[in-house]
């Protein structure tokens, strides 16, 4: 029993991975799962789903391996976070799709709550703005708008969930409604200071605190999965969402780490120890992970639109095929020409938070070009890392400028994309081995608390690193590109 079975739940299709007795993947299985959007801003996945896809590819995975499922110590599970299941306690039958984190159904709502004053209390206590981003607005919808759901939750008929607890759920066979911290404290109804549901937010949203799960560590005993399952009844023993789940792999675990995951999107998080950061510059204050019952804080920049933006030159200006040549073509670029690419295609996340506004280019002359469009869009990408990174260092005096930053996700393996965001930063960026960190978190919890790994020492003298970026750019041009980029985005902006 030296392996780890690592569930990682994402937006658009469910992986399983085993990690041998050395940390490193040693099987993976992955199945895509439908996505439905039922009207414009609306996404929802089906539930039966996530599960069916899920169960796949553990038994996929382990068969791989080949391995019984008797060699396998435990199960972590990292999931897509915000998006929320509703179930009935007795059947496990959703009574409703899942509504996914990218939803916006509830933003009239929100805009109500916010003109109302609700939002400094909300941010105090849970870190978090009033965005249809986060569960409690979505779990509000569904009492509201699904014929007898209300009545069936007042009357405890219903179990509420992120993705994590609905797994745990179904792996269980209903013995465990659970959640961890990290989790919890992406929901909008945690208060994130006292460790518990928050009851002055569950009563402005009308929920049942009956509905809710239990909140546990990150590293802790989450159920044992139905025997009949995977042929061996396996101890669920972490749970992180996917963001903490990818610090935690960076073992980003003393205040002032950072560490940046650019996958369709990008998420920063910066470790601020055992202070919960209120932010004054409209970034998220959330938990890292939580250990011993003790929470580790993080303040939390979103950029919706990272590697998004070279799936946009592929399939939506068809200059490129696939997304490797995006670094040559940059290279060729005409370095005369300064051309800003804001890739505000669903608007704009943090620090802005400009739902409304959309991408624009700015610079264009008559010799501009694919290459000159290509390296734009990249550049885009380490300018809104700037952007978190700006006001990380207002927002906490622990966050200097002199720090590394660890890199992670697809596109940090583009060379010419990490060179120019260190130099952007004037700042050191630090590419691991292990790309799959956010996996490897997760399969980290659950095997440090089966005994089968290393604790936060020992698993963070084991990070590796393939590659560091220094900063090359002078000074001179580094401020005067980021003042460009500062009024391009200003140019953006929805004016009101």
């Amino acid at each position: 029993m030296t392996h780890i079975l690592a569930i990682d739940q994402g937006t658009t299709s469910s992986r399983a991975i085993v990690f041998g007795p050395d940390l490193a993947p040693v099987a993976t299985a992955q199945e895509e799962f439908p996505q439905h959007f039922p009207r414009s801003g609306w996404v929802e996945h089906d539930p039966e789903d996530i599960w069916a896809s899920t169960a796949a590819t553990c038994r996929g995975a382990i068969e791989r391996a080949g391995l019984r499922p008797a060699d396998i110590a435990a199960i972590g599970i990292t999931n897509q976070r915000e998006t929320v299941v509703v179930w009935d306690r007795d059947t496990g039958k959703p009574v409703h799709n899942a509504i996914v984190w990218q939803d916006r159904r509830t933003s009239e709502f929100c805009a109500k709550l916010k003109a109302d004053g609700h939002e400094p209390m909300v941010q105090e206590r849970t870190g978090l703005l009033l965005d249809p981003y986060f569960s409690g607005t979505k779990l509000a919808w569904i009492l509201d708008n699904v014929d007898g759901v209300r009545a069936r939750a007042e009357a405890g008929e219903l179990a509420f969930g992120t993705v994590d607890s609905y797994l745990i759920w179904r792996l269980t066979g209903g013995a465990s409604h659970v959640t961890d911290a990290t989790n919890a404290a992406r929901t909008l109804l945690y208060n994130i200071r006292d460790g518990r549901w928050d009851p002055e937010i569950l009563d402005l949203l009308r929920i049942p605190e009956s509905l809710l799960p239990e909140v546990r560590d990150s590293a802790a005993d989450f159920g044992e999965t139905r025997p009949d399952l995977f042929g061996a009844a396996l101890p669920v023993l972490g749970v992180a969402g996917d963001q903490q789940a990818a610090t935690i792999g960076q073992a980003c675990f003393s205040p002032g780490m950072l560490k940046s995951t650019y996958g369709t999107g990008c998420f920063a998080l910066l470790n601020t120890g055992d202070t919960p950061v209120t932010s004054g510059n409209r970034l998220l204050t959330t938990i890292a992970y939580q250990f011993d019952g003790t929470p580790t804080y993080a303040l939390e920049g979103s950029i919706f639109v990272a590697g998004a933006v070279v799936q946009w030159l592929r399939d939506g200006l068809k200059i490129i095929r696939s997304a490797p040549e995006t670094q040559p073509l940059a290279e060729s670029a005409d370095p005369e020409q300064s051309l800003y690419l804001v890739p505000a295609f669903t608007g704009l996340g943090a620090p802005y938070w400009d739902p409304d506004c959309r991408g624009a280019i700015y610079g264009l002359t008559r010799n501009s070009g694919p290459a000159e469009i290509a390296k734009a869009a990249l550049e885009s990408v380490g300018f809104q890392t700037r952007d978190l990174w700006e006001a990380m260092r207002a927002d906490w005096q622990g966050a200097g400028g002199d720090h590394v930053l660890r890199v992670d996700g697809g596109m940090s393996a583009s060379d010419w994309a990490m060179q120019f965001l260190a130099d952007i930063l004037g700042a050191q960026v630090d590419r691991p081995k292990v790309l799959e960190t956010t996996a490897l978190g997760a399969a980290w919890l659950a095997g440090m608390r089966a005994g089968v790994y290393p604790d936060r020492d020992g698993f963070g003298a084991m990070w590796a690193l393939d590659r560091s970026f220094e900063p090359q750019m002078d000074p001179g041009t580094r401020d005067a590109r980021y003042a460009g980029w500062k009024d391009a985005v200003e140019r953006t902006l929805t004016r009101t």
